[in-house]
């Protein structure tokens, strides 16, 4: 029986992303596509994906990875950046899956985390933007849109503006999700989550190992699980993603923050956490409302359901 692939049916062009680079992107049979709603782990994983590919390599992820519907560089610059690599190519987007092209030929990886987890993170991003960020996102030729603004200092105030209005002042949140999460069962995609990466992370490297067929010596598998680990990445994130130096208050520091879950326990009140839960089950669904809170032991058990 024929594989239903999907196919693109919008565009999405706001003050970060511009959708239409990928109606030329030429794919090759062995790319790699890391896709996420923004800070959901997508450094992790282009980092997890540098290391299997070259162990032990130190490596500048934002060049040998790049960002492909990021619209700041006009797109003729970034595909040709992108043909021109020789290795394995390994790129990001932030695109739900209904806005980019969906290849037969390459292996997706898609990278979720909780809502709320996603909006901590993001607050954090968008409070140390600096002011070349902002001009970057915002004044570059070609921004469909309003600009976006810095966050209140609130977070609690943040999420839920990001909760009414669907993933403001980004874009739809639960449409993302729910997109990659109805095309789980194609062979070339796999469904990875914050919170397993997190609580076994050896595994994982195993898991997504196997999914790109990449035969890692066993030999180098302590070396990959070290400089995969978030405490190194940490200390090194100044060399990992150097362009964050530029454009946010302390860099890398603050690009890869705390790695953490849960802190908007602290913040956010009892009748927050049930409108966030109710607004995930109505959106999503029940099992994929689980999936997004808990990870893949959920989405296991509601696939052998």
């Amino acid at each position: 029986m024929p594989t239903d692939w999907p196919m693109k049916s919008c565009e999405m062009h706001n003050h970060h992303v511009d959708s239409t680079v990928w109606n030329d992107f030429v794919f090759r049979d062995d790319d790699i596509i890391i896709d996420t709603y923004a800070k959901s782990g997508t450094t992790w994983v282009q980092q997890i994906v540098a290391q299997l590919l070259f162990p032990g390599e130190e490596t500048d992820l934002s060049a040998i990875s790049p960002w492909l519907d990021l619209r700041v560089l006009p797109k003729e610059i970034r595909l040709a950046a992108i043909e021109a690599q020789m290795h394995r190519r390994f790129v990001k987007s932030h695109l739900p899956v209904h806005a980019l092209v969906y290849s037969p030929r390459a292996k997706y990886i898609y990278v979720a985390r909780d809502g709320r987890d996603v909006v901590w993170s993001l607050h954090n991003h968008h409070a140390h933007g600096n002011e070349a960020w902002y001009a970057m996102v915002n004044d570059t030729a070609g921004r469909v849109g309003p600009p976006i603004e810095p966050p209140p200092v609130s977070v609690r105030e943040y999420f839920l503006t990001w909760l009414e209005r669907n993933g403001h002042p980004l874009w739809p949140f639960w449409e993302h999700v729910r997109s990659w999460w109805d095309i789980r069962h194609l062979p070339n995609l796999l469904m990875v989550h914050y919170a397993d990466l997190k609580a076994d992370l050896p595994a994982e490297l195993r898991r997504i190992a196997a999914f790109l067929d990449i035969e890692v010596d066993e030999r180098v598998w302590p070396t990959i699980a070290q400089h995969c680990s978030f405490e190194y990445m940490k200390q090194d994130g100044s060399r990992l993603i150097p362009a964050v130096e530029t454009f946010l208050h302390k860099g890398a520091q603050t690009f890869i923050h705390k790695g953490t879950n849960g802190r908007w326990r602290d913040e956010l009140t009892a009748q927050d956490i049930s409108r966030y839960e109710q607004e995930a089950r109505a959106r999503l669904g029940k099992a994929c409302a689980a999936w997004l809170a808990h990870g893949r032991r959920t989405l296991a058990l509601c696939d052998a359901r």
